[in-house]
């Protein structure tokens, strides 16, 4: 009896489901391939004011209204309608991959440098080639006190622009003068103002031997030493631990820039290369 319960369940199933094939519920929909069904239900839908047609409307020529303290970029757009308000809007923030290898982790020596998040760095203080025509021979360095900017001349009226950091010594000298020699992982001695200024950097003087290299030390992971006139300006161009300062004035220190951009500009330059400081 229980044989006959279960073969009349099972035959109930089977008549189900040829009645169910109708439906095309066992048929896969082909119709999901079809490329004109796939525009239509992926097209994006657009909001419609009353009267406007979106496909008619055009930017508004007119500059970007900036807010102090947030820098331009390609995330800060503008877009409106004829006789319309001008808005502003922000786009989520995105790293440039290339940004991101330029300034990642970088082990050197024995010595690890740390990323550097590069989403609070204002983008026109990264690295970058820029159009810079000068008089000036490839492989010459020019210091822009004024913008901040550290450029190294390139052929065809080109150049690899640099963010700086300046800090009081940084304004104190200008002029022409020669990289008389550069250091990997250079020791840092406070000069003699600076230790009676501060007496907690005596430790470093130069009567102690200085400050070992390290991820700590001001000079960062290079250092440039510029001459004039064969004698030492005791002006550097400099690594910095303190990416933050780039693009500011700073209290104490001459050119800073972020390490990894030390470490590129120490590969690039010649030797003996000139620098003009403006």
């Amino acid at each position: 009896m229980n044989g006959l319960s279960r073969l009349s369940a099972m035959s109930g199933l089977v008549l189900a489901a040829l009645s169910l094939s109708g439906c095309n519920i066992l048929i896969p929909d082909t119709g999901a391939t079809d490329p004109a069904r796939f525009v239509q239900e992926t097209y994006p839908v657009f909001y419609k004011p009353p009267g406007i047609d979106p496909d008619r409307v055009r930017p508004v020529n007119a500059p970007i209204p900036q807010r102090p303290g947030v820098p331009a970029t390609i995330y800060n757009q503008t877009y409106g309608i004829p006789g319309a308000t001008q808005m502003r809007t922000y786009g989520m923030p995105v790293v440039n991959p290339v940004s991101a290898a330029m300034y990642g982790e970088v082990r050197d020596n024995d010595f690890t440098l740390p990323a550097i998040p590069i989403s609070r760095v204002d983008p026109e203080y990264m690295r970058q080639e820029v159009n810079y025509p000068s008089s000036e021979k490839p492989g010459t360095i020019i210091v822009d006190t004024r913008t901040k900017h550290l450029y190294l001349i390139q052929a065809g009226g080109k150049a690899i622009r640099y963010g700086v950091g300046l800090g009081r010594d940084g304004y104190a000298w200008s002029g022409r003068g020669v990289i008389q020699w550069k250091q990997k992982w250079p020791r840092w001695t406070p000069p003699d103002d600076m230790v009676k200024r501060q007496p907690e950097v005596r430790a470093f003087s130069a009567a102690n031997g200085g400050m070992n290299p390290g991820l700590g030390n001001p000079l960062g992971a290079r250092a440039l030493y510029i001459f004039k006139n064969g004698e030492d300006t005791l002006y550097r161009v400099h690594g910095t631990p303190d990416w933050q300062s780039i693009g500011k004035a700073v209290s104490s220190g001459c050119v800073r820039m972020m390490n990894q951009d030390v470490m590129d500009l120490y590969e690039r330059v010649p030797a003996k290369a000139e620098i003009v400081v403006m």
